[in-house]
């Protein structure tokens, strides 16, 4: 990449360029709805979706958010044909400077255990396994 890319939160008009992103990079999984989790993320101030631009196009994203103690991040994605150019790097760059504005000192990610690929990705800017298991129990809202 040879200049930073203008990264800012997602505005409307971003949703169905993110949505398609996520489709085609594989992250949007059938028993998710990327649009109520777009919803969601922006509904109030600890969490968001931050967008990288190439020219007036999304071109990369991550939904960042935190609970006061740690943050997380979600829906790391490039478009395919903006793979290879650092916008993964600089969208997870942007994330951790979103949480570091809010004190927030501690960052966690989920990454399917045979994603190699993707683990080889987040290792490389220095994250490490936890050797955790991640529970999860689906519940229905009020």
């Amino acid at each position: 990449m040879t200049a930073d890319p203008v990264i800012r939160e997602i505005s409307d008009e971003d949703i169905g360029q993110v949505v398609a992103i996520w489709h085609a990079s594989g992250v949007a999984k059938p028993w998710n709805d990327p649009e109520k989790d777009i919803a969601f993320a922006r509904r109030n101030p600890h969490s968001t979706i931050l967008v990288a631009l190439s020219g007036e196009q999304v071109a990369a994203t991550v939904m960042v958010g935190e609970d006061g103690h740690r943050g997380w991040v979600y829906y790391v994605a490039t478009a395919p044909q903006d793979q290879g150019k650092g916008l993964g790097r600089a969208v997870m760059e942007a994330a951790e400077r979103w949480l570091a504005k809010r004190g927030v000192w501690k960052l966690n990610l989920l990454v399917r255990d045979d994603n190699e690929r993707v683990k080889q990705f987040y290792e490389h800017l220095g994250y490490s396994d936890t050797r955790t298991t991640c529970f999860q129990k689906i519940i229905q809202p009020i």
